[in-house]
């Protein structure tokens, strides 16, 4: 785990690494660029040989659909405190929604026209849930809840699968739970072109949501104009902001809980007392010694784990707003002071006892947010998210009257003559 001092000179060069800001390498545009290509050119036909070369498995037309059996048989067996999980957290996730979502509403401007916005659901939602160091069920519920809460009738899921060509059952499950309505046995950036563009077996979306891998990532933001997209989040992150109140046992788990998500996470921990960051530095190495994911986590701490000592508040702050991350941790005796002072954060943890894993699993607002710096354009995502907003205007022919003289100055200043004819031709007969 890197310790940086910010007010060194060290800690000056590092600085501007953390004013983060998405940008894929050369490289991976190309890849990506090549793989949406092939699979808007060759349909399923290119998405199976795309499965095959990077997910090791090969498989027929016929076999990317799960089957309902399959869907069927896994909810069946599934064990009912996980049953019990799956369902708290889908009610808590939809309360969420329902009371965050938008609603139609009619005003009336200053000349009396009636104005106004209609929400519908997208018909047709693509749903990414990555799958490829382990069964993210969270993500389903996160995801394709709010999809079904709004009201999407078709709800697609891709999410990649093994050799074997199963999908986790659990995994099926929390997909059944929480609405899916399809669901494809095909991940990576080849599952992202397939709802962007379709293919044979799978039907082109509105909308693609999810999070993901860097190809995910960048594959999003490639079709991003031929499709909508949610937001780019990528692998995990967190930062937490602690004083000498903090206990070091306590941020060392909290920081290796999201390391846990393995290549590509970041953890970072800023505070003013170097004894805090130097007790959870060591409090990170005997925690992980005992982890079953020991792997995944020592090559996060080793290559993406800082520790950032700083002057003050103030400078930390600074430095939070720098980096945006996307789970935020603020454990001071008065977090919600510092939160008003944050304006760049995917969510706000407040306080030693929100810990991130309770947004991960169970709160209510969904897990998937942007990283990389991206919360800087990007904020989570939300039911509204789901819906198309439509705007309405109604005028009487009163209304139009006292708005004639504005819409013919805007006419004639700009040069558009049939613009504020379209207007005074309906007085054309008056006295």
């Amino acid at each position: 785990m890197q310790f940086i001092d910010l007010n060194s000179e060290e800690g000056t060069t590092k600085a501007g690494e953390f004013n983060r800001t998405y940008k894929p390498s050369d490289r991976l545009v190309s890849e990506i660029r090549d793989i949406i290509e092939q699979v808007r050119l060759g349909g399923d036909e290119a998405l199976l040989r795309l499965v095959e070369q990077f997910d090791r498995t090969s498989y027929s037309q016929c076999e990317l659909r799960v089957d309902q059996s399959e869907i069927d048989q896994a909810s069946a067996e599934l064990d009912p405190s996980l049953a019990e999980a799956l369902w708290s957290a889908k009610q808590n996730v939809q309360e969420f929604a329902r009371v965050s979502q938008r609603t139609d509403w009619l005003a009336k401007n200053a000349q009396g026209a009636e104005v106004g916005e209609v929400f519908h659901p997208f018909q047709r939602v693509g749903i990414y849930v990555p799958a490829g160091t382990a069964p993210l069920i969270s993500s389903a519920i996160m995801t394709v809840s709010l999809a079904s809460t709004i009201g999407v009738p078709e709800i697609t899921v891709v999410s990649p699968v093994g050799p074997d060509k199963k999908m986790n059952r659990a995994l099926l499950a929390a997909l059944q739970v929480a609405g899916a309505t399809e669901i494809f046995k095909v991940g990576g950036a080849q599952a992202i072109a397939a709802l962007a563009f379709g293919t044979q077996t799978i039907a082109k979306v509105e909308k693609i949501f999810g999070p993901g891998n860097a190809y995910v990532t960048e594959a999003k933001r490639q079709v991003f104009g031929y499709v909508a997209v949610d937001l780019l989040p990528g692998p995990s992150e967190i930062l937490i902001l602690a004083d000498n109140s903090a206990e070091p046992a306590w941020l060392a788990a909290d920081l290796l809980a999201q390391a846990e998500h393995g290549p590509g996470s970041v953890v970072c921990l800023v505070s003013s007392d170097r004894s805090i960051l130097e007790a959870t530095r060591q409090e990170l190495a005997q925690q992980m010694e005992s982890l079953p994911r020991r792997k995944y986590l020592e090559e996060v701490v080793s290559n993406r784990a800082y520790c950032v000592l700083v002057n003050d508040l103030e400078q930390a702050i600074r430095f939070t707003n720098d980096f945006a991350p996307e789970h935020l941790s603020i454990v001071t005796p008065n977090p919600w002071d510092v939160a008003k002072q944050i304006r760049k954060a995917g969510a706000i943890f407040l306080g030693p006892y929100s810990p991130v894993v309770a947004g991960d699993f169970l709160a209510g607002p969904s897990h998937e947010l942007p990283t990389g710096g991206a919360g800087k354009s990007f904020s989570g995502l939300t039911v509204d998210q789901f819906q198309r907003r439509t705007s309405v205007v109604n005028y009487s022919r009163e209304a139009l009257a006292r708005s004639l003289p504005t819409l013919e100055k805007f006419s004639t200043t700009e040069q558009l003559e049939a613009h504020g004819r379209s207007a005074r031709i309906r007085f054309k007969n008056d006295p």
